[in-house]
């Protein structure tokens, strides 16, 4: 008897956890019909069958706690296990879960029906009351049209104020930067011998550029210009 007990159970608990996961699926499809920008006012074929099945799963499973918990009842206190118990206690807890979330979806989408109904609905009468009244249409539409130019016009402003805040930054930079090289000509004059170190320093570059230079013509061009050795003097005479 109790074997028999024990494989009835195992197999009603893996029949619950089938339709557990069935209906969370379902649940990931039914609950994209809330997220449509324009709900039909009328609930699709899909939208009603998906309902549909998750009722009945909802029901499938109501029906399978029911038989756990008379098999249960029907077990000895030395067999049924408290571990039995837990797990006929977390399937009511996601069935009861599962409900719950079965009627917020429900509500959602219902009352996006609703706004997307009133939304059709104004828009609808807007546009009745425009073709009866062309002069006040032509007005609405001047309105618009003033009103999409003002926006141009507070883009076009948001622009400018940065580009002259940019160009501010900028100038504080180049006057920071002159403020530099105004702080190190100034140190230069005060440290001695240190213009005359710069000038052998900058006459050294010159005399190296003239030098390689040379180089350069001669392999270039050997047949035109000043010797080797002209260059050389030239170089070191700089």
């Amino acid at each position: 008897m109790s074997i028999s007990t024990g494989n009835g159970w195992a197999q009603l608990r893996q029949q619950a956890r089938s339709l557990e996961a069935q209906t969370d699926t379902l649940f990931h499809t039914y609950s994209r019909f809330a997220s449509i920008p324009n709900l039909p006012q009328i609930p699709t074929e899909e939208e009603t069958k998906t309902e549909t099945q998750i009722q009945e799963l909802l029901e499938k499973r109501e029906n399978l706690i029911s038989q756990l918990t008379r098999l249960l009842d029907s077990e000895s206190l030395l067999t049924a296990s408290a571990l039995k118990q837990n797990n006929l206690t977390r399937h009511r807890e996601t069935l009861h879960d599962h409900q719950q979330t079965l009627l917020r979806l429900r509500s959602t989408i219902a009352t996006a029906r609703q706004k997307a109904n009133l939304l059709s609905s104004v828009r609808q009468d807007i546009s009745a009351y425009r073709a009866s009244n062309p002069e006040t249409a032509e007005a609405d539409y001047m309105l618009d049209e003033r009103g999409r130019i003002d926006r141009s016009h507070g883009v076009a402003d948001s622009v400018l104020s940065q580009a002259y805040a940019v160009n501010e930054q900028f100038g504080v930079q180049r006057e920071m930067l002159g403020n530099v090289q105004r702080r190190i000509v100034g140190v230069a004059g005060m440290v001695p011998g240190i213009n005359g170190l710069i000038g052998r320093i900058g006459a050294k570059r010159r005399r190296d550029g003239v030098v390689l230079g040379g180089f350069i013509a001669f392999y270039a061009f050997p047949n035109v210009g000043p010797s080797t050795t002209d260059l050389f003097v030239i170089g070191f005479q700089i």
